[in-house]
């Protein structure tokens, strides 16, 4: 038996069976409980919508086919009310035995909570007002042999829900929705993108060189090539291989791997957009981040002022943009830079109990004050800009400090939900930031990133000035879903498996 399982009990079990003998029944009695085909033309959000001005007691003719999953059944002995449930909502089913041939009043008597049927009948409100189809025909689709959970809901049901999530969307129809509303909003970045010019395109999920980001990768095995590979960590440097080509705006949305930590913000397997603009900088990127944000809210919440978690967010309007030691500096009541001398930005750390090391500069000693005080009290939609060098291994540097780099995360609410930069093109640059990870790597450090020859021989052909961006799909998806977790809006996130006899 499963430690995850559903809390089987004898009567739940003896439920099971006694479906299981009225499939077999069904059976016996030539009949198919699990037919090949149904043709529904009709939804329950429809017909409600369709039908909304019928008085109470008003009959149509009608006629509609209606297919989904039994809810609740009222058994009144010559009528019986059914909820049907479809991907749309609940429909009532107002049966009346005069109004069925025997058989089909017959399969009524066998139908139970869970049963997916199909009816054709006639569009009617009845006397208390409810719109319901008053079926002449009635067709089993498919006999649920395990019967729905009665309650679903609730931490302590967290795991189950997520284990079983077909269960969870079944009982609680939020849940379906969310996944809706994900499906509408990466439907509406795509538009967005299109419209702007750019071309959808797919690179490599397995990958030979780890590159793109700094992060654990997973390694499996190709057998025919006797040779282990990496799932790719980001689209980043394949993406920047076609603006060498010549394809001068590019974007994919799709999987990316990383062998790291669960939590709120993080699955090892999540959804990202990466895409890269020839000719211009991050301030391109700026423009894309809030066009392609505001087009997901439009579709999904119809407004740009939203609330997330209790907190109100806006998202209209021109976004705030500031240096990261502008941040720094408000949050800790002292102006702060990367000038700032070695022996303070160690004290200011050390004064607000921040771990640092000897060898961090000055870069790196603020980025921690920032990483560690700043990021999480940001509410309104902020592009953090100018990352020192230490931590943007990809980024161009700025002409006027090299000592910083062209970069900026989106942060709302929190948390990062876009990473930018102005790429570096520079071949000879960009050689030395590699050496630098391969040292890094050699010195323990597993998330560097590893040499990509390649990657520099496209270089040396040259690359155009180019902004790119990576923006956090399943983070979007929770912010404009209102969901505390990634793991309410991933349909299948990862967990332990379950362990069985």
């Amino acid at each position: 038996m499963s430690q995850h399982d559903d809390q089987t009990t004898p009567e739940t079990t003896d439920e099971r069976t006694l479906r299981r003998a009225k499939r077999q029944a069904m059976i016996d009695a030539g009949g198919n409980p699990y037919p090949s085909s149904f043709e529904p033309d009709a939804h329950a959000a429809r017909i409600e919508e369709d039908y909304a001005s019928l008085e109470p007691g008003q009959d149509t003719e009608d006629v509609v086919c209606v297919a989904g999953r039994v809810r609740a059944i009222r058994n009144q002995g010559k009528v019986c009310f059914v909820m049907l449930q479809d991907h749309t909502g609940q429909i009532q089913l107002f049966f009346r035995v005069n109004n069925l041939e025997p058989a089909a009043w017959d399969l009524l008597g066998t139908v139970d909570l869970g049963d997916i049927v199909g009816v054709t009948g006639t569009v009617l409100r009845t006397r208390r007002g409810q719109i319901s189809v008053a079926p002449t025909s009635l067709t089993m689709l498919a006999k649920a042999l395990r019967p729905l959970p009665e309650k679903f809901h609730g931490l302590s049901d967290k795991e189950t829900r997520y284990r079983q999530r077909y269960a969870d969307m079944i009982v609680n129809p939020e849940v379906l929705e969310t996944f809706k509303k994900r499906s509408r909003m990466i439907a509406a970045i795509r538009r967005y993108m299109d419209g702007q010019g750019y071309f959808e395109v797919e690179t490599p999920i397995l990958q030979y060189t780890l590159g793109g980001a700094n992060a654990r990768p997973f390694v499996t095995h190709h057998n025919a090539l006797d040779m282990d590979f990496y799932l790719r960590i980001a689209t980043e440097l394949h993406l920047k291989r076609l603006i060498v080509g010549g394809m001068e705006r590019v974007y994919e949305i799709g999987r990316q791997f990383r062998n790291e930590g669960m939590d709120q913000t993080h699955n090892p397997e999540f959804t990202t957009m990466e895409a890269y603009r020839a000719y211009t900088d991050i301030e391109g990127m700026k423009e894309l981040a809030e066009g392609a944000f505001k087009a997901a809210a439009d579709e999904v919440c119809g407004t740009h002022s939203i609330v997330y978690q209790g907190t109100p967010v806006e998202l209209g309007g021109t976004w705030r943009s500031a240096t990261m030691a502008e941040l720094v500096s408000e949050a800790v009541g002292e102006e702060l830079s990367i000038d700032t001398p070695l022996e303070r930005l160690r004290e200011v750390n050390a004064e607000r109990g921040l771990e640092w090391e000897e060898s961090w500069g000055a870069g790196k000693l603020l980025f921690n004050l920032y990483d560690e005080l700043v990021e999480s009290t940001i509410v309104d939609p902020t592009f953090v800009c100018d990352y020192p060098v230490e931590v943007s291994p990809l980024a161009k540097r700025k002409p006027s400090d090299e000592r910083l780099t062209d970069r900026f995360e989106l942060v709302i609410c929190g948390h990062e939900y876009a990473n930018a930069f102005t790429e570096l093109n520079d071949p000879v640059d960009q050689e030395g930031r590699f050496a630098d990870q391969v040292a890094a790597k050699a010195a323990g450090d597993e998330e560097a990133m590893e040499y990509d020859h390649d990657y520099v021989r496209a270089l040396e052909y040259g690359m155009p000035p180019t902004g790119g961006i990576g923006i956090g799909i399943d983070r979007m998806a929770m912010l404009l879903t209102d969901q505390p977790s990634i793991r309410d809006v991933l349909p299948f996130p990862h967990m332990r498996p379950e362990v069985t006899a």
